[in-house]
Formats: structure tokens, C-alpha cells, sequence
């Protein structure tokens, strides 16, 4: 068995001599009357009380406390183990607890007792209202989710005492939301343990089954991992490396995650045995890998370096599969001593060396905290944040070497709003490893990402459907409402000033007075740019707001149904065009101008979603160039005028791209099939031959913006023998 590996097994006979000397092992200024009293303070007030099983309740929180002793876990924290469930169930007093213990325990204590005190109409609502003050409280001190965690580890220990229907439900609810805490705070020996009691609990026939399997070859397995055990050692010890070797079963949840993944049964599984070498430094670690891959065959695309590249948790180590004796799989962890400690206790380790009140909040509980701030709905946040726990993902590098790690599926939409939100919203395709990739590309370990932007680029709908982290839905989400809020706030305001001309008034001499208060109190709004919202988004009637209002309230009739109607089909044709009704004959709209010749400079081509820049033309009427075009004469600049692209103008625009590929029989008929199969139309091609076995060639072809021709240029690039494509 690897030395860290934790037992928190369920301990009947636990008492406060035996937690006092485990603390004492590692905490040698330890309190131990501030110990002793939190123990007979938790005993006094649980008093009377029995759990599911029988025994007295004091035997939970020993128990909670005893874990977080075997994660080296400050003070505070074991005695909040020992309190954490007297504010909720003994009705004692936060104020009490501060007075005993200090303000750190009764803070931490408070923080677990409101995760669970508010009861909700349904379970999902409950768990979603929970989590999200567990995310609170977390934020405000680590610890509170460290007791959290290890309260769960026992109740999880004794779960066989309550019903089956419960079993279920807490099972699958420290799958969804526990299992992926721990693993992000770094916990692995929590989270190996929690995922193997999920299992026994969900799927009581696969964990027994896989148990006894497990179990009729344990001899012929202890046999082999002792053998292999020592080849290694041997190996190590020939090339002056001095290091321990272990070796042990994987998690059962470990060997059913892989016989689901391969839709096989335990028997036709080969990498079931895991290895791991500690080493004295970081130095060992790489010369160890080398010895092992020499010794026996690595399978290749099954290294992972977290040394260099450590995962979000901090975790790091050196991950090799090879091919070990008897022709067997086998799994190799190579890390040192200090990585193996942060391995297993994860953020829990740093208590050791006092580092964790000085640090800064991790950055994914800050990303929580935002997702608390900008999501409404409890369920939403619930999700967002499940969605986001999971960190199994992709490894993706900058431009400039730094890395960023995104869930399996992220896209390079997911990687630019990770970024900043700006470089999101205006990201208009991605080069991945130098080449023209579509936003809905999916991401593997090792891509560098370029991301395009322009100034021009607004997100869409359609963008949801395309990321996969949470961090980018919100940002998007938050964008695409306040585009909404500031369209219905213009609405809102045009009817409202439109209505109090009917009625001979005007919005100054209404702020002047005391009326328009009034009517916000009624509306139960904050200011009157939120009126202006709701009226513009239709929750307020404009005729209702106007009876809210004193001095014009009186001079409401039923004779003034025309003015009402007046102002529905007022405010009907600012919803059907919320600036300005577009001329759908023109790709680009000029600010100031009605129905005038726009003709695009055929120097720069530009296509909707350039950045574009419009000049009066003598004769022509106004050209359109690219914002970066190097063709507009100096003599122009005094003649710009303000322009943009025409979202509603639906017709394709022309457009060249030069193809460069290796010369081979065929390729252009390719070329122009991959094209045509995008849905592209072509005007024109041009090819001709090159030096040293190269063939060049120019399409036109028509396009209706800038993603569509990032499609036909990632279609183009994506072909054998194509060795790049650029626009011309």
C-alpha cells in the first residue's frame, strides 16, 4: 500500500485521550486543554442523543474530528470538527461558542450551520440553496469546507444504517458535489475513498462483485506487485537514485470508470495496479522516468508531466503507462516526498507550513463567487458550478507559453473568455498551433491558441451552444441581458417621453417635483432608468405608470383612449426598430445617411466582420475600407465617415484566399470539392506552379461574413498536402 494512504474507516471506541496524542504526533504546542473542552463541551450538549446506528451522537463529531487530525488539519478546525453540529441540533448559541472558543471556531462553526439550516419545498432546490452558501462560507474560510468534507467522509462511513431510498439520495449527492470538491482542493485520499463508497451505495452489485474479483486474486496480485515492486527498486538503486516503491490496487470507482469507458468486464481490464516512486527531488523524478521507460516499454500518448505543468489543485507528479513484467499495464506515479504529502491532503497540506491564511483566495473559489454574484436561479448555479468542478481536462498554451487548463470539449471560445471577458466577446476565430481553426473547434492537451478579435464582434446566441464552461455562459449571458437592458432602457425612455408630451409635460418638470418618487415607490423600482427598462420591455404599461402619477393621474378619462392609442403603436414601432429601420439593399449602414451608394475598396475587400472605416468618394458615393487598410490615401482621412456592418443586408460578399500546397495530380479538383462541400459558391480560380514541387492557387469566393470564411480556410487547411491558406 503507498505510505500516505489515509484509513478513515469508522472508528466505535474513539475518545479524547487518543484524539489529544494524534494531534500532539504532529502539533506538539497544541492546546490540549482548548481541545479537551471543545470534546466535553460537543459531549454536554449531545447529550441524550443517539444516531441512526444506536450509538451515543458524540461518536460523529470524534469521528469528523479524527479525519481532520489524519489531514493535519489546524486547531481550530478539529475543534470545529467537535462543535460543528451543536448550533444546528442543540440549539446553542453562535454568541456561546465565541465566548469559548474565539471568533476563527465560532465563524467556521456558523458557516457549516447555515449550508444546512433552511429547509426548501424540494430536494433540488435544497441542494442547490445549500450548495450555494456552502460556496459562501468556503469562500470566507477553507476550513469550513475541510469539515464539511470530513463530517461527509463519516456519514458516508455509516450510511448503511439509514434507509435505502437515503442511501441514494446522500450517495449521489457526494458524487455530484463532494467527490468533485475534493478533487479540486487537492484531496485525493478524500476522494478516492468517497468515490468507492458512492459506489457501494449506488451500485451495491458492481462494488461487491468487483470486491470478490478483486479478492480471489489478491495472493497472485500481492505476489506481482511485490515482484514488480523490486524490479524497480533495483533498477533505481543501479543508477545511484535512492526512492521508495509501492504499489497497490486502483479505487474500485477507478476500475468501473474504465470498464464503462471500454464497455468491458473486470477480466478483459489489464491496467488495474497502480505504482508509485517517491524521490528526494524534482531532479530524481525525471531520472527515475528515464530508468523506467528504459526498462520497460512505455505505451505511448500515456505520459503526463504535472511537474512542469501542475494541474488547477496544485497537484504534481510525473504519470507514465508501460508494459511491465508479464506483458501487464501498468500505471507509474513519480513524485517527491513533499508532492506526495500535497497529493493526498491537497489544500489541507499548506496548514502545515501556515502558509493559508496569507495566501490569496484560490482562483476557482473566486470564480464561484462571481457565478454567486451574476446568477439569479439557485439551479443555474448549482450547474454552473458542477459543470465546473470537474477538472479532468485539457492542458492549452498562450502564444506566449503560458497555460491555461479547460474542461474536456472546451473550445477556443471557452479559452478567450478564460483569457478576459473583452478578448471573448470579441473573438472572431482562433489560430490553434498556427492554423485557422472554426469557435466550435474542440481543444486537445498541448494546443497553443492564437485568439482573432475584432472591435466589430459582438457574442450571439448561438455562442451557448458552442462553450463548455461555465465561466464563458455566464459572461455571455450577462452580455446578451445587458444588450436587452440597455435596448428596453431606449424604448422605455422614447414612450415615456412621448407619453408626458400628451399630456403637456416633460420629464425635467416631473424630476422637479415629488411625483415621480412616488410612482417609483409604487413600482417598487430604485431609480428611473429601471422604469424606463420595464416599460420598455413591456412589464409596465406606460398608462398605468402615468396613473401612478398625481399631477397627471386626474387628467386620465376614458376620452383619452386615442392618446393610449396613440402611444401603443408609438411604442409598436419602436420594438420593430429599436435605432433605426435598416435599408436591407445595404451591406453597411451610415451614420447620418438614408439610402446612399456604398461600394466596397476593392484594395482590402473587407467582408462583415472586418473592422471597417467609411470615406466620402467624389463621384463613387462612399468606399468602405478595412479599419488596418494601408491603401486609403492620406488625402481621404478628412472625409471619414462613421459606418457599420448591416446585421439584417443577407447577401454574399466576394472575397480571394491563396492556397499554397505540394504539387500532386489532382489537387485542385479537390481543393474545390472541399470548398463546394462547405457551401461555398466559387467565382474564380487561378493556378499555377511553383519552385521546388509547390502549387499556388487563387480562389474568389463568396462568403456572407468573417466566420464563414474562417470555416472555408479551416476546411481548406485541414486537407493533405495543403500547406497554407491565406486571405488576399
Amino acid at each position: 500500500m503507498f505510505s500516505q494512504h489515509l484509513d478513515f474507516s469508522h472508528e466505535r471506541d474513539l475518545n479524547i485521550d487518543e484524539l489529544v496524542r494524534r494531534v500532539k504526533a504532529y502539533m506538539p504546542d497544541a492546546d490540549e486543554a482548548l481541545l479537551k473542552k471543545g470534546y466535553i463541551f460537543a459531549e454536554r450538549s449531545h447529550l441524550g442523543q443517539k444516531r441512526s446506528s444506536g450509538e451515543p451522537y458524540i461518536v460523529h463529531p470524534v469521528n469528523v474530528a479524527a479525519t481532520l487530525i489524519k489531514l493535519r488539519l489546524d486547531l481550530d478546525s478539529i475543534i470545529s470538527g467537535l462543535l460543528h453540529d451543536v448550533v444546528e441540533d442543540c440549539e446553542v448559541e453562535p454568541e456561546e461558542i465565541e465566548k469559548e472558543f474565539g471568533t476563527d471556531i465560532a465563524q467556521i462553526v456558523v458557516g457549516l450551520t447555515k449550508i444546512s439550516k433552511i429547509k426548501f419545498k424540494t430536494r433540488e432546490e435544497n441542494q442547490a440553496e445549500n450548495f450555494r452558501k456552502m460556496v459562501v462560507a468556503m469562500a470566507k474560510d477553507l476550513r469550513v469546507i475541510m469539515v464539511k468534507l470530513a463530517d461527509r467522509m463519516h456519514n458516508m462511513r455509516t450510511l448503511q444504517y439509514v434507509s435505502e431510498e437515503k442511501q441514494k439520495k446522500i450517495a449521489q449527492e457526494t458524487l455530484d458535489i463532494y467527490v468533485p470538491l475534493a478533487s479540486r482542493l487537492g484531496i485525493n485520499s478524500v476522494k478516492g475513498e468517497l468515490e468507492d463508497l458512492c459506489l457501494r451505495f449506488l451500485h451495491p452489485d458492481v462494488y461487491y462483485r468487483l470486491a470478490e474479483k478483486v479478492s480471489m486474486k489478491k495472493s497472485e496480485r500481492e505476489s506481482y506487485i511485490r515482484d514488480t515492486v523490486s524490479i524497480m527498486y533495483e533498477k533505481l538503486q543501479e543508477y545511484g537514485v535512492k526512492g521508495e516503491v509501492m504499489g497497490r490496487p486502483k479505487h474500485f470507482f477507478s476500475i468501473y470508470k474504465k470498464m464503462i469507458s471500454r464497455g468491458v468486464d473486470f477480466e478483459q481490464l489489464h491496467d488495474v495496479l497502480a505504482f508509485r516512486i517517491m524521490v528526494g527531488n524534482i531532479t530524481e523524478c525525471y531520472k527515475s522516468l528515464g530508468i523506467i521507460h528504459s526498462s520497460f516499454i512505455p505505451i505511448p500518448g500515456r505520459f503526463k508531466d504535472y511537474i512542469a505543468i501542475p494541474k488547477v489543485n496544485n497537484y504534481q507528479s510525473l504519470h507514465t503507462t508501460v508494459i511491465g513484467p508479464k506483458a501487464e499495464r501498468i500505471e507509474i506515479q513519480i513524485r517527491t516526498s513533499e508532492m506526495d504529502e500535497v497529493a493526498e491532503t491537497g489544500v489541507a497540506a499548506h496548514w502545515k507550513y501556515k502558509e493559508v491564511k496569507s495566501e490569496k483566495k484560490l482562483d476557482w473559489v473566486e470564480e464561484l463567487l462571481e457565478f454567486n454574484r451574476n446568477v439569479t436561479s439557485n439551479t443555474e448555479f448549482l450547474d454552473a458550478v458542477k459543470n465546473d468542478l470537474d477538472i479532468g481536462g485539457v492542458f492549452i498554451f498562450t502564444p506566449t507559453g503560458d497555460v491555461k487548463e479547460l474542461k474536456y470539449g472546451a473550445t477556443p471560445l471557452d479559452f478567450a473568455f478564460s483569457i478576459h471577458t473583452e478578448v471573448g466577446v470579441k473573438c472572431i476565430g482562433a489560430k490553434v498551433n498556427g492554423k485557422m481553426v472554426p469557435l466550435k473547434y474542440r481543444l486537445k492537451s498541448g494546443d497553443t491558441v492564437e485568439v482573432l478579435t475584432s472591435k466589430t464582434q459582438t457574442p450571439s446566441k448561438d455562442w451557448l451552444k458552442i462553450v463548455k464552461t461555465s465561466r464563458a455562459k455566464t459572461k455571455i449571458k450577462q452580455w446578451l441581458l445587458k444588450v436587452e437592458r440597455e435596448k428596453n432602457q431606449e424604448v422605455g425612455e422614447d414612450i415615456f417621453e412621448k407619453a408626458l408630451r400628451i399630456y403637456g409635460y416633460s420629464i425635467g418638470r416631473l424630476k422637479k417635483g415629488t411625483d415621480l418618487d412616488k410612482a417609483l415607490r409604487d413600482f417598487n423600482v430604485s431609480n428611473i432608468d429601471e422604469l424606463y427598462i420595464h416599460i420598455g420591455s413591456g412589464k409596465f404599461a406606460v398608462k398605468d405608470v402615468i396613473s401612478k402619477i398625481p399631477s397627471l393621474s386626474k387628467n386620465l378619462e376614458e376620452s383619452d383612449d386615442k392618446k393610449i392609442e396613440e402611444l401603443d403603436t408609438y411604442y409598436n414601432k419602436l420594438h420593430s426598430r429599436v435605432k433605426k429601420s435598416a435599408n436591407k439593399d445595404n451591406a453597411v449602414l451610415v451614420e447620418g445617411a438614408g439610402d446612399v451608394l456604398v461600394r466596397m475598396g476593392r484594395c482590402c475587400n473587407p467582408i462583415p466582420g472586418d473592422p471597417i472605416l467609411g470615406f466620402i468618394t467624389r463621384g463613387r458615393g462612399i468606399t468602405i475600407h478595412k479599419a488596418d487598410c494601408n491603401r486609403v490615401q492620406e488625402s481621404e482621412m478628412n472625409r471619414q465617415l462613421e459606418v457599420e456592418w448591416n446585421d439584417a443586408f443577407t447577401f454574399k460578399h466576394p472575397v480571394n484566399i491563396r492556397v499554397i500546397t505540394h504539387d500532386r495530380p489532382g489537387i485542385l479538383s479537390h481543393i474545390s470539392k472541399k470548398i463546394g462541400n462547405a457551401g461555398i459558391n466559387i467565382r474564380s480560380a487561378i493556378a499555377k506552379s511553383l519552385p521546388d514541387q509547390k502549387g499556388s492557387f487563387i480562389f474568389e469566393v463568396e462568403v456572407k461574413d468573417f466566420s464563414e470564411l474562417l470555416k472555408t480556410i479551416a476546411a481548406i487547411e485541414s486537407m493533405e498536402y495543403v500547406i497554407g491558406v491565406t486571405r488576399v
